[in-house]
């Protein structure tokens, strides 16, 4: 780090979601700056680079690493391509923010686990953002207070405008209810243990051969019961909701976002267009948190052992859309770094 204990950060991957969280740490949060960006497309990251002071473009990951003025790598590249940066970070005990999924599957994921697990010390934050929401740190923190008494259930809305091109029915498990899984075993606190898939009469707007929408089933490992309903071509915009059902009360958040009106020609509100709307505060707060801990030299937030169960959860869901049965979630023994 720098005199002033800035933050070198590589960014690795320059999509979407990187180019993203380029301008996050560039103009947004405090404490970091962008170091290195690395993508595959040469020309991409050079003109990324260009933009910003002190920043270096690279093709190569691993070269990024050992650029003198990086400090912590952001992963922001497609699935497949974390299993090898992560590795690499490692050898470099290098801290990483990765964006979900940490990988593509639960192999690949426990293997990551078990490289983190040889380190002796946590070096991975997993991006699941919702749990950096100011509404579902609200719920968790009355959850663990006992406020409504014990869980019992919970009801999960996923909804989206439509869905992009090529969307299949396993990207509805890995791509969109992956964040429900998360929510739930954060919120519960509770393992996963079963998933069950049910496809109500799908939508028109669907593309030819996903079911849409879908109702998603999950039993935690002390009973309770979780149902998702994801719909990704909804049409009218982006919805995310979560209600708990407690022994002494009901807690739901995700209704209404803005400004609630009553007027001459009605009443309601905004419903947000996108995920980058609805999810933005999450994001910075993500990004922000995760600075702020690396500078104290610590490790916070959603685990490598987050990432792998969400990832053991996501393999059953597939499972149990393909089959229609109650599929049962297979996880390895729970190393005490991640207890």
């Amino acid at each position: 780090m720098t005199q002033h204990g800035t933050l070198g950060v590589a960014v690795i991957g320059t999509g979407r979601m990187g180019s993203d969280h380029v301008r996050r740490i560039n103009d947004v949060i405090s404490g970091a700056r962008v170091a290195a960006v690395v993508d595959i497309d040469a020309a991409r990251v050079k003109a990324i680079a260009d933009g910003i002071e002190g920043c270096t473009p690279y093709t190569d990951p691993a070269a990024a690493m050992d650029d003198p003025a990086v400090d912590a790598v952001l992963i922001a590249s497609p699935g497949p391509a974390h299993e090898a940066t992560l590795l690499a970070a490692f050898e470099r005990d290098l801290p990483v923010l990765c964006e979900k999924p940490l990988t593509p599957d639960a192999e690949s994921a426990l293997r990551v686990l078990k490289a983190e697990e040889q380190l002796g010390h946590r070096r991975v934050q997993v991006g699941f953002m919702r749990r950096y929401d100011a509404e579902y740190m609200k719920l968790k923190a009355q959850l663990d207070q006992g406020a409504y008494g014990r869980p019992l259930m919970l009801h999960n809305k996923h909804r989206n405008p439509n869905c992009p091109p090529g969307f299949t029915n396993a990207m509805m498990i890995n791509d969109s209810a992956v964040h429900e899984i998360d929510v739930t075993r954060w919120l519960l606190d509770e393992e996963i243990t079963s998933v069950r898939v049910l496809f109500p009469k799908p939508t028109d707007k669907a593309p030819e051969g996903l079911s849409d929408p879908q109702l998603i089933l999950f039993e935690t490992a002390s009973g309770q019961i979780v149902d998702t309903e994801l719909f990704v071509n909804c049409g009218f915009g982006y919805q995310v909701m979560c209600e708990a059902v407690c022994t002494d009360g009901t807690a739901r958040i995700g209704d209404n976002h803005g400004v609630f009106a009553n007027t001459t020609t009605g009443w309601g509100g905004a419903i947000d267009p996108g995920f980058e709307d609805r999810f933005a505060d999450a994001y910075d707060r993500q990004v922000q948190r995760w600075v702020d801990a690396t500078r104290r030299g610590e490790v916070e937030g959603p685990s490598v052992w987050d990432g792998y169960a969400a990832a053991a959860v996501c393999e059953a869901g597939v499972r149990a859309q393909e089959t229609g049965e109650r599929v049962t979630v297979e996880l390895a023994e729970r190393p005490a770094l991640y207890r």
